[in-house]
């Protein structure tokens, strides 16, 4: 593509990243809001809609630098032509380039701009159709994902795992700390789908195992956005497995938590302490309820939820890894692919993770133009 093909390029595709005028009149409604009266009686609440106007602000500066840079660059570019001055043509080509990166960042930004998306993330895969080789899926899932949170720099703690009881796990729930944690991770959310030789079949023949992913946020200490009503609570207590020495095994430290509205079950046994893993555990069961009530939210997930547990068997997946007779690794959500297999399971995720973010962000966008359109109907 020609360099001036680039820049009017470059300016159509800004235009159609951002309603900036919506995010103008978005703006001037959160700063109405942050005056009113008794806008500080909810802190929680307050300090959300502050990060809000903060996140849209952010979008509109970036907006404008960019656009102006773009605008003269394209200035500069028609002038060198004119003349045909190649030097400035292939200044202006470098500088395009650097411009579409920065273009990305902030598209990036823009579909990271949920109200948990800055939060750290719980994170828990577990087993479904496919016996032992889905066990052991669980398990390379696991890795994955640890894998790709090295390569971000994140941190990870697992909080909860049931080995399997010959390979793989049955169970495993970890925390991710870092920037945007949640906001990443929850393009992840759904069933996985392995296809390959199974390694536990004498006879060498394909299997296809399934493992769900569900990732909430880390409420921290705003758990009391979602309400849990004591009586609507089963606690149970019981006696830990795996690392710890022999302390941990002879208390009753792990805790496990059941909603029984919803039948979601979450488990702690991290710590030594019995007060410090019911406290993970609330958080862990926060942050479930709050991710199923976005879910619900949105139709498209809606009836993936059964009892707050998710479908993990065929036809439900969200992507699947083809190991044999080929590799693939393919995304049905978004159709993005990747030939491969092996870099992906190593945590190469990125691109993944930002063809969904995207979708979702296209996808928020029009459901909240078609919100208020219904809104200003009535």
């Amino acid at each position: 593509m020609q360099p001036s093909q680039t820049a009017h390029s470059a300016s159509k595709r800004w235009g159609g990243i951002f309603d900036v005028e919506g995010l103008r009149r978005k703006l001037d409604g959160l700063n109405d809001r942050s005056q009113r009266e008794g806008f500080w009686d909810d802190p929680n609440k307050a300090r959300a809609l502050m990060s809000e106007r903060a996140d849209v602000e952010q979008s509109l500066s970036n907006y404008d630098k960019l656009f102006a840079e773009i605008r003269d660059q394209t200035e500069l570019l028609e002038m060198a032509e004119a003349e045909d001055d190649q030097s400035v043509i292939a200044d202006v080509a470098k500088q395009l380039d650097l411009m579409e990166r920065r273009m990305r960042e902030v598209e990036l930004a823009r579909m990271l701009s949920g109200p948990q998306d800055r939060a750290d993330a719980i994170v828990t895969i577990s087993p479904g159709a496919g016996g032992i080789d889905a066990q052991d899926w669980a398990e390379i899932l696991m890795r994955m994902y640890i894998r790709w949170c090295e390569r971000k720099g994140f941190k990870t703690e697992i909080v909860n795992l049931q080995p399997g009881d010959d390979a793989g796990i049955k169970d495993v729930s970890f925390t991710v700390s870092g920037p945007y944690a949640y906001g990443f991770l929850r393009a992840e959310n759904g069933v996985h789908r392995l296809i390959r030789i199974s390694p536990f079949d004498s006879n060498a023949r394909r299997h296809t195992g399934f493992a769900a992913v569900l990732v909430v946020p880390d409420l921290g200490d705003a758990t009391d956005e979602v309400e849990i009503k004591p009586e609507d609570l089963k606690v149970d207590t019981y006696r830990s497995g795996g690392a710890g020495g022999q302390h941990i095994n002879k208390t009753e430290s792990a805790v496990r938590l059941t909603h029984i509205p919803t039948g979601i079950v979450v488990a702690c046994q991290s710590e030594r302490s019995q007060h410090k893993n019911r406290s993970t555990a609330m958080k862990m069961l926060a942050g479930r309820l709050f991710e199923k009530a976005r879910q619900e939210r949105e139709a498209e997930f809606a009836q993936n939820y059964t009892s707050g547990q998710l479908a993990i068997s065929f036809g439900s997946q969200v992507r699947s890894y083809t190991l044999q007779p080929y590799t693939l690794v393919k995304d049905e959500r978004t159709e993005h692919k990747a030939t491969n297999a092996q870099n992906v399971l190593d945590g190469d995720l990125d691109e993944f993770i930002e063809a969904y973010l995207l979708k979702a962000a296209d996808e928020r966008e029009t459901r909240e133009k078609g919100e208020k359109k219904g809104t200003g109907s009535n």
